[in-house]
């Protein structure tokens, strides 16, 4: 069980631009130590470093390089000392109908999407073990719930996450180590931003809560699940799309 004090660890994949970019800003906020990648530094990795010296972590790293992941787990370790939760952010939208997609798109979507949240979930148990507790959250996707017609590679990524999340809860459970998967629906994001306003639009209509949501609401969520609040809850997606799938 997760009681998030302060000295909480969070490591984040992808934080430095996006939905990654709010998580590690409001985590940061809350006074946790955080840990992220991404292939490039940005304007927030500068402001994060400069005003949270002692507490924020940035390496470059591409999230498919399997011994760059080993590295910066390792590097987390002797910076904070262990790893309490890890947030698995880091993923590409790519759209396309499956017949058109090159297979070069497919396979980078497989790769970054599925392949390497497994590679860094390997990686950040062994910390979790050796401590006897943890906690995991797969960032999802109402598509995982819901067919799309254009995202059918994407959608099965998310998909192959939240049965990820069902068996590796059952794998380590007993290790005091908790899964779970959060499925955002349309919020406020990078991907939200190519939509035409009439798509929004239609989006809002559909959904009961009558709006998009915000990383807030999302941050909301995944802040509940590796908290001790969440301290009997595993293997299970929390969908958060203001009533839009049900």
């Amino acid at each position: 069980m997760l009681d998030l004090a302060e000295d909480t660890v969070i490591v984040i994949s992808g934080g430095s631009r996006g939905f990654g970019r709010g998580l590690a800003a409001e985590m940061l906020e809350d006074g946790f130590r955080v840990a992220t990648f991404s292939r490039k530094e940005s304007p927030f990795v500068r402001s994060a470093l400069r005003d949270f010296p002692e507490r924020f972590l940035w390496k470059p790293l591409d999230g498919t390089d399997g011994e760059g992941i080993r590295s910066f787990t390792r590097a987390v370790i002797q910076r904070f000392g262990r790893i309490d939760a890890l947030i698995n952010n880091a993923a590409i939208g790519t759209d396309g109908i499956l017949t058109l997609m090159p297979e070069a798109d497919i396979h980078t979507l497989v790769s970054l999407n599925l392949e390497a949240v497994i590679l860094l979930t390997r990686a950040c148990l062994k910390s979790m073990m050796e401590q006897g507790r943890g906690c995991i959250v797969n960032i999802s996707s109402v598509n995982a719930l819901r067919g799309h017609a254009g995202v059918s590679v994407y959608s099965a990524t998310k998909a192959a996450l939240d049965g990820l999340t069902r068996s590796l809860a059952r794998e380590v459970g007993s290790l005091g180590i908790r899964v779970n998967s959060v499925a955002p629906g349309y919020f406020d994001s990078d991907m939200s931003h190519g939509l035409r306003e009439d798509q929004k639009k239609r989006v809002i209509r559909r959904t009961p809560l009558g709006r998009m949501g915000t990383v807030s609401d999302m941050v909301g969520a995944i802040r509940f699940l590796i908290s001790e609040n969440a301290g009997f809850i595993t293997g299970q997606t929390l969908v958060v799309d203001g009533g839009l799938t049900c």
